[in-house]
């Protein structure tokens, strides 16, 4: 089958199907990481975004139920250059076409992907239209004119759990197949804003008993459950529309150790007092360049955002930046000493992605163990 994918400005690109047959509405992003496409189609941060690899052949390692990061496929469309429908790993347990037509994403090969993306990180982001039924360019255009795009909506409330639960597994070394589990040391509330379950695995094998919370679990629940720190997840959409998050955090901030995530990042600088922007196209992908400030040291992270927390605004207030992006020079981490909080905007757990940055699990770790005035019996 044929299918199209129409972006906002008139442009279009005509390829072939695979997957589901549908028609869906998102925003046309790009990730240029050269594998874990699958953790990265189960990550709720990609809610309502049209995903575009930059690797030239997607599908060849197929897809498997340990890689999964959420309960569910969020993106709206998937967008390769080359399709591989016969995978070749030790793995895979079903090719990715079927994948994607189980979980009702609609999926567009053929196309020339670098064409696409230039056009991407020239114009910026934009709402596009992906469609493997209707061909009518009016038609699609119509439907896509409706569509309200990401900035000023509150998308976090789509993917988020319906109800608290426990998380209890850990890391597992897929070679060996161990699961780090350690005894339970620290209590720790999750906030689920599309929180990927590698970010749990980590807390868990670090020594956590992990409560994982909707986004708009009250703070004074969260505080009633004694914890000896409290966690801010990635997710999808503008961070400014979360206004309910931002005021559970400020009701926390000081009262327990905070560390936070992508959209967590975004939502503590906002309840610190700072402000958030859009980014012209995002940071997508498993191999950009941050500097430890601290350190001095460069570590190469997965990331996943299209909004960024604003350094100016967050001049004066009690915050120092911790991590800057050598790309850009945007802020990639935030840290108060005072109130015992700390964020990154990039992906610690990868999943895809490099590992050079799983010591803020520890940091974690740390600022729990002082004080420990929380700590459960």
């Amino acid at each position: 089958m044929n299918a199209i994918l129409l972006l906002e400005d008139g442009t279009v690109f005509k390829g072939h199907s695979f997957g589901a047959e549908g028609i869906r509405c998102g925003e046309a992003v790009f990730n240029t990481a050269m594998s874990g496409y699958q953790e990265i189609l189960t990550d709720p941060s990609y809610h309502e975004q049209i995903i575009t690899m930059t690797y030239p052949m997607i599908g060849n390692c197929g897809t498997n139920p340990l890689d999964w990061e959420s309960r569910n496929v969020f993106c709206a469309g998937f967008v390769v250059k080359e399709y591989c429908p016969y995978p070749s790993n030790f793995r895979s347990q079903e090719p990715l076409s079927e994948y994607l037509k189980e979980n009702g994403v609609v999926g567009l090969a053929g196309i020339d992907t670098r064409k696409l993306v230039k056009h991407i990180r020239q114009q910026g982001a934009m709402r596009g239209i992906i469609s493997s039924t209707e061909q009518h360019i009016a038609v699609l255009k119509k439907m896509l004119d409706e569509y309200p795009g990401l900035v000023g909506r509150n998308i976090a409330s789509d993917v988020t759990s319906k109800k608290g639960y426990l998380w209890n597994k850990g890391v597992v070394d897929v070679l060996k197949n161990e699961e780090l589990l350690p005894d339970v040391k620290y209590n720790v509330v999750a906030y689920d804003f599309g929180i990927k379950q590698n970010i749990l695995r980590l807390l868990r094998s670090n020594g956590c008993r992990v409560e994982v919370v909707p986004s708009q679990t009250p703070a004074a629940y969260v505080l009633a459950q004694k914890p000896d720190g409290v966690f801010l997840s990635n997710g999808p959409g503008d961070p400014a529309a979360v206004t309910y998050a931002i005021e559970n955090i400020r009701q926390l901030l000081g009262k327990v150790p905070i560390f936070g995530i992508c959209l967590g990042h975004q939502l503590l600088a906002l309840a610190l007092g700072g402000k958030t922007y859009k980014l012209k196209f995002g940071h997508r992908g498993a191999n950009h360049p941050v500097k430890n400030m601290d350190t001095g040291k460069i570590e190469i992270t997965s990331q996943n955002h299209g909004f960024c927390a604003d350094l100016e605004s967050l001049k004066g207030l009690d915050v120092e930046m911790t991590h800057l992006n050598l790309n850009d020079n945007t802020a990639e981490g935030i840290r108060s000493k005072k109130l015992r909080a700390f964020s990154v905007q990039y992906h610690p757990e990868a999943s895809p992605g490099p590992h050079d940055s799983q010591y803020l699990f520890d940091q974690f770790i740390d600022l729990m163990n002082t004080p420990k005035s929380h700590r459960r019996s």
